[in-house]
């Protein structure tokens, strides 16, 4: 986890999402680097319309406002951590960062450019049902071909320790347990869950747990009864409940289609998880 992107705007989940990647930074002495983008009005008007250019100007003009509060806001917590700003090729001792700013649509941005990164830190939707939010969120999941974390609504005060995998039996998971396992080999628990109902044909919690012990991972397995809880809940209630810092989570086991319509447990994780969550695809 040497090198870590984060989707950046000025707003309190951005900010989360920064303090959580420094604290990830930390662990490795990784590079953190900030990335608003802003997108040049596109105005459709129509026949015989003319939109004046004094407004197109105003509002792109509003666009680069946004940019440089968010890159106050950024400046301003990289200062106070007392992080250095170098270019992410440059060895330095610690954490380091940088700061880009890129014209187009944050999505497609995310998605291409994140694939140079080694995960990708995004701050939750302060509503939950933004379009671009979502927009992102998807590009960063499906096509960066990286994990994400997605942070917490508020700064966490460790984040690692403690990880909570929530096994379904799914190559999606078994595939995100492989790309972070710098940070479960870095965590001092880890435990693999499985909730009753919530699982696909595959290898068992005990089995993972067993694997991971032989990479050198402290881990046990648990099995939780949902109730009337969904998957998705019953994994986030006892992740918390166990003390976790962070969920381990493979992203849409179900067809993507299916879970955008009938939502899944990914989706409920996402919406409610008051966790820190590590997915991959």
């Amino acid at each position: 986890m040497s090198t870590i992107l984060v989707p950046f705007s000025d707003d309190d989940r951005a900010e989360a999402a920064l303090q959580t990647a420094i604290m990830i930074a930390r662990k490795f002495n990784g590079h953190v680097e900030g990335l608003h983008a802003w997108r040049t009005p596109q105005i459709i008007a129509g026949e015989g319309v003319v939109f004046p250019s004094e407004s197109l100007a105003r509002l792109t003009d509003e666009s680069k406002q946004f940019a440089a509060l968010a890159h106050q806001r950024f400046d301003a917590t990289i200062k106070a951590e007392n992080i250095p700003y170098c270019e992410i090729g440059t060895a330095v001792d610690g954490v380091s960062c940088s700061w880009r700013e890129g014209e187009g649509v944050e999505s497609e941005i995310i998605g291409d450019y994140g694939r140079l990164f080694n995960v990708i830190v995004m701050g939750r939707n302060e509503i939950g049902t933004s379009v671009d939010w979502k927009a992102t969120l998807e590009a960063a999941l499906f096509e960066s071909g990286r994990p994400v974390i997605l942070a917490a609504a508020e700064p966490p005060s460790t984040v690692g320790q403690h990880i909570v995998i929530a096994w379904n039996g799914a190559t999606e998971t078994a595939r995100t347990i492989a790309v972070a396992m710098p940070v479960l080999r870095a965590a001092a628990r880890v435990t693999v869950l499985t909730v009753e109902g919530g699982f696909v044909p595959g290898p068992s919690a005990d089995d993972v747990a067993r694997h991971l012990g032989r990479n050198g991972i402290d881990a046990t397995a648990m099995m939780a009864v949902p109730g009337r809880r969904s998957v998705g809940d019953a994994m986030v209630d006892e992740a918390a409940t166990a003390g976790a810092d962070m969920l381990l989570k493979g992203a849409f086991t179900n067809s993507r289609l299916r879970q955008m319509i009938f939502g899944g447990a990914t989706r409920d994780i996402i919406n409610n998880s008051v966790l820190p969550v590590l997915m991959a695809r």
